[in-house]
């Protein structure tokens, strides 16, 4: 399939700032097509079925269209319903499950290549993400089938040995739930203590439970191999291996740089690799290539979310209208 004129942008990526550059482009009357190699908000759909959101769902909201939630903080499953239903609201034009293998230049824009045919544009938007790609731990033995660096349900792991890795939001919650599940867990953090990002009215409950002991915690240690029934981690008392049935390996996740230089954006030579770009129009070094959302900040995954990268649509939408009218 090609499509037989150029649209005015392709958008690649459908999660919430992806759709918010979609709702942006339509209210403009810019044609746009949004892509993505997975579901409709994929990375919300493979969090934690349990998961609980940070900010408010005001916070959370695109389009203009109200989030309404039962809960101070939204779940998982709500941001689904509510995402969902602002696509449908908004009738917009998304391609699901269609992954983008290459964005060329062209004399006129881009041609984007997926795995189910070719799109021209006069623009395009990576909005990509990083919930994608997980930052290994590289040790032997994280590739075996009972180590996962992504935690979706508590009940899988109950009765069961598991290590958790890492002191984040993701791990602290998977370390609370699936020891409420009744595994015995232990976590293996290479900071001093507990990440200071740990939701407010989390924090306290796993510090409580790590001081009665409930749950093992070894802080300014790692792990350096893994095996099946066993683990073995050093730490500040020396080396020890422990029993050991799962890894939840939570370590974080990083958006996907290969993909960013293939489609010709340049990365920080430090070890933050932030993508190339404008921040008042959020334009890459690749004049008609633009970032929007999470993506924009390289290694430091934390700087963006989508309560504050909602305007990188309105900003991207305001550029293209004023270079069409010069």
């Amino acid at each position: 399939m090609v499509t037989s004129s150029a649209l005015d942008i392709v958008i690649i990526g459908a999660g919430p700032i992806g759709l918010t550059c979609g709702i942006e482009a339509q209210k403009a009357g810019l044609s746009y097509v949004i892509l993505d190699k997975g579901a409709l908000v994929n990375s919300l759909y493979n969090y934690p079925v349990t998961m609980t959101f940070f900010s408010t769902s005001q916070k959370l909201e695109i389009g203009g269209v109200p989030f309404i939630s039962d809960n101070p903080k939204p779940r998982r499953n709500e941001a689904l319903e509510y995402y969902r239903r602002v696509a449908l609201a908004f009738n917009l034009h998304v391609r699901l499950f269609e992954e983008v293998f290459s964005v060329q230049k062209k004399e006129n824009g881009f041609e984007v290549q997926t795995a189910k045919g070719t799109y021209l544009a006069r623009k395009v938007i990576i909005s990509t993400g990083f919930y994608d790609l997980p930052a290994t731990m590289e040790v032997p033995g994280e590739n075996l089938p009972h180590v996962t660096h992504y935690y979706k349900d508590p009940h899988y792991y109950a009765l069961q040995k598991v290590v958790v890795v890492g002191a984040s939001n993701s791990s602290v919650d998977a370390a609370l739930e699936t020891y409420r599940k009744g595994a015995q867990v232990t976590m293996v953090v290479r900071g001093p203590a507990i990440g200071r990002r740990v939701k407010y009215w989390v924090k306290p409950d796993i510090e409580n439970r790590i001081a009665e002991g409930s749950i093992t915690a070894h802080f300014n240690s790692c792990i350096t191999a893994i095996r099946p029934g066993e683990v073995d981690i050093v730490t500040p008392d020396g080396p020890l291996t422990l029993e050991n049935d799962f890894v939840l390996a939570l370590t974080g996740y990083k958006p996907n740089f290969d993909l960013l230089r293939k489609f010709g954006v340049r990365l920080s030579e430090d070890e933050k690799l932030y993508p190339q770009h404008d921040p008042q129009t959020m334009e890459t070094n690749e004049p008609g290539l633009y970032l929007a959302g999470v993506v924009c900040g390289g290694m430091d995954t934390h700087l963006w979310f989508i309560e504050n990268s909602r305007d990188h649509a309105e900003k991207i939408v305001r550029h293209i209208l004023a270079q069409d009218q010069a």
